[in-house]
């Protein structure tokens, strides 16, 4: 071995690679994939080092840039990280920080009373799976900078233009040096960083997402109030905001949980938003080095504080979102249970309080409340903060401290259960609201399972317990059965005329079924109409919709074409997209498009007549012009269908029924959204919108359509 081998090849390597190595050679344990996720989570980690310092005071502003070389710069003006000599290692803060595992600001020193950064691995695990990173500290009015390569302390010879990982790397042997490279003002602090990701880790394929980064750090600003996180894209993607030039977005909120809730409900608030915060404390014994380097367990007591913003909704879609530390855990853990269960505990208790009310049975087991009748339409954040929660592995996505489960329940029982049993006139209004909506969500389910629990197809011998209007289908197969909605009793009489039996069923409805969007589940179940279209259809509704159990594949909706048969279709879309969603998202929604004129066009000579159908009125005027150049003679009276009554069997056969020869409208959620946000406007209990839109179309109204 070589004089020059042997110098590069010193203890001082091994001791700072040894930990590292482990990371390169296994970085799914620290990152969990190195596919877009993985490189993804190396930049929160960075982030959330800035993060811990806004929430301890010391940090308002970060910057986030993307940099068409494909590294990332985070900057914060934060108290930057300390330059002096750490003792134990005899290295600077800012190594020890960027090339140790389990070291850091985080660990026993009262540097932070809660982070999100707490398994002490994130810098030195993103600077391990890093071709270059360069980090800038200002501190003690002077500009510190180091730079590493792959984990690796040293000095990159740069080209002129600028910064690369590619650059010649000589790495430090004897003692690695912190430079000082500027000066700022002596009140000025903070830190960049800006890496690299390796590519012998990550593909080429592995790329940063914009709407994943606007996702956390909108997340981030919410739960952070006050912080503002600047995020600038210089990549000039295709696709991205950035695709035509250097785009940049600042996020800053000041409302906290109860701005996150408001902005995160999809649906009509049935309750106010109610922000419900406390804390408890509990003892936890941890592992601690004493003097003579020993890890000796001792006792200590840990305070969890919690801040919980929920509200209830109209729709029945659950959306909880739960931190700890501002640190999402997707999966949930301690602190989800701990709210689940307080919640749960709390309105049973208060359903049972207002039994006689609410006319339910307190001895009937059947008739208790479950956990997804209370989460039915919440939205809610849950956030907790607490000193070194014990997450179940490093990409923190499950909280495994389990005081907490307790911590947070006590909490929501105490501050909920204030606004439940207030004597306020509005807290109790909205009380008994919501003790309705679960009470309601309650015998959705019970009903739901009793229907469940019945044949989906009887046979002969059987009684059916099927609406007796109903015109079912012979066949047994989902996949070929059609059920037909169709307008009245009318058009009920030519449809079953003009279907097959075999597989097409009938349901007819009396005139306009109710308006779900401003009706309560109860109302809606109520309704004779909307109950009869969920027992056909044998699948349930809201979140107990089980789509394998809907007895038709396809659920036509055959409404009159005009201005009443629109909004027939319209009302029953909204039932379909609110209580039956699952249907719409299988595209087994269809809208029959039935003809608006027949044209009867004379036959030459001894030839029968023939009738051509049209479905608009462009169409009609494009078809005469086409029949006038061809010279054919066709009567003059053009009837014109305004209901499906006006057709006889085989007309309607032919044109809307008859597989081989009609046209069906595939709804879709696309589709379905756009006709609730729609129909929100033009019939929901908002006033004001509705009255602007009036307002604002008043101008292009055509009088002549108005039928008066």
């Amino acid at each position: 071995m070589s004089t020059a081998t042997i110098e590069s090849y010193s203890a001082r390597h091994l001791s700072v690679l040894e930990g590292l190595e482990a990371v390169r050679k296994r970085p799914g344990m620290y990152i969990g994939s190195t596919d877009s996720r993985g490189l993804m989570h190396c930049l929160w980690e960075i982030i959330d080092n800035s993060v811990d310092e806004a929430l301890g005071g010391h940090c308002s502003n970060i910057e986030v840039t993307l940099h068409a070389d494909s590294s990332v710069t985070v900057a914060d003006d934060g108290r930057g990280i300390p330059v002096d000599i750490e003792p134990k290692t005899g290295l600077s803060g800012v190594e020890v920080v960027f090339t140790k595992l389990h070291a850091g600001g985080k660990f026993g020193g009262g540097s932070y009373a809660a982070s999100g950064g707490l398994h002490g691995v994130g810098a030195s695990v993103v600077n391990a799976l890093s071709a270059r990173l360069d980090v800038e500290v200002d501190r003690g009015g002077k500009t510190h900078r180091m730079t590493f390569h792959r984990g690796e302390p040293g000095v990159f010879d740069d080209p002129r233009t600028g910064p690369t990982p590619d650059a010649a790397f000589t790495p430090f042997v004897a003692k690695s040096e912190l430079k000082v490279v500027g000066k700022v003002a002596k009140g000025r602090t903070g830190t960049r960083v800006r890496y690299w990701a390796d590519r012998q880790v990550f593909p080429k394929t592995a790329v940063f997402s914009y709407e994943d980064l606007v996702a956390r750090i909108r997340q981030t600003t919410f739960l952070v109030p006050g912080l503002s996180v600047t995020l600038r894209d210089e990549r000039g993607l295709p696709g991205t905001p950035g695709a035509d030039g250097p785009h940049t977005e600042t996020f800053l909120h000041t409302g906290g949980t109860v701005d996150f809730v408001d902005f995160l409900a999809p649906d009509a608030p049935v309750t106010q938003t109610w922000r419900l915060t406390g804390a408890g404390t509990f003892t936890e014994t941890v592992p601690v080095l004493d003097d003579k380097g020993h890890m000796t367990p001792q006792e200590v007591e840990r305070e969890c504080a919690v801040d919980v913003a929920l509200r209830w909704g109209g729709g029945y879609d659950t959306n909880v979102k739960t931190f700890v530390n501002i640190i999402a855990t997707p999966k949930g853990g301690s602190h989800l249970a701990g709210f689940e269960a307080g919640l749960l505990k709390l309105l049973r208790k208060q359903v049972e309080a207002n039994a006689r009310r609410l006319k339910v049975s307190t001895k009937d087991a059947a008739e208790r409340i479950e956990k997804d009748d209370v989460l039915a339409g919440l939205t809610a954040v849950v956030t907790v903060r607490l000193a070194e929660p014990q997450f179940e592995g490093q990409t923190k996505e499950v909280l495994g401290t389990a005081p907490v489960r307790q911590i947070v329940a006590k909490v929501i029982e105490k501050e909920l259960g204030a606004i439940l049993t207030s004597s306020k006139r509005d807290d109790k209004a909205q009380a008994s609201l919501l003790l309705d909506k679960v009470v309601a969500e309650m015998r959705a389910r019970i009903s739901a399972r009793k229907q469940k629990e019945i044949s989906r197809r009887k046979n002969a011998l059987e009684t059916s317990s099927l609406p007796a209007k109903l015109a079912d289908c012979r066949s047994d197969d989902v996949e070929r059965s059609e059920l037909f909605i169709v307008e009245g009793d009318s058009a009920l009489g030519t449809a079953k005329l003009a279907r097959s039996s075999d597989f097409q069923a009938l349901l007819p409805i009396r005139g306009k079924i109710l308006n779900v969007q401003k009706a309560s589940i109860t109302d809606m179940l109520r309704n004779a109409e909307c109950a009869a279209i969920i027992q056909v259809i044998g699948a349930g509704s809201g979140r107990s919709f089980d789509l394998e159990s809907a007895r038709y594949g396809k659920i036509v909706m055959m409404t009159d074409a005009d201005v009443d048969g629109a909004h027939i279709r319209t009302l029953l879309l909204t039932l379909f997209y609110r209580y039956m969603r699952p249907l719409v998202e299988a595209g087994r929604v269809f809208a029959a498009v039935p003809p608006l004129h027949r044209i009867e066009v004379i036959g030459a000579g001894s030839k029968k007549n023939e009738y051509i159908y049209t479905y608009s009125e462009a169409e009609l005027r494009a078809t005469l012009k086409k029949l006038d150049k061809a010279g054919k003679r066709y009567k003059d009276d053009i009837q014109r269908y305004k209901g499906l009554g006006e057709m006889d069997a085989n007309q309607l056969a032919e044109t809307t029924m008859d597989p081989r020869h009609r046209t069906l409208r595939r709804v879709t959620l696309e589709h379905a959204q756009a006709a609730e946000t729609v129909f929100e406007l033009l019939m929901g209990s908002d006033v004001a919108p509705r009255k602007e839109f009036i307002v604002a179309g008043a101008q292009g109204l055509d009088r002549t359509r108005i039928d008066a």
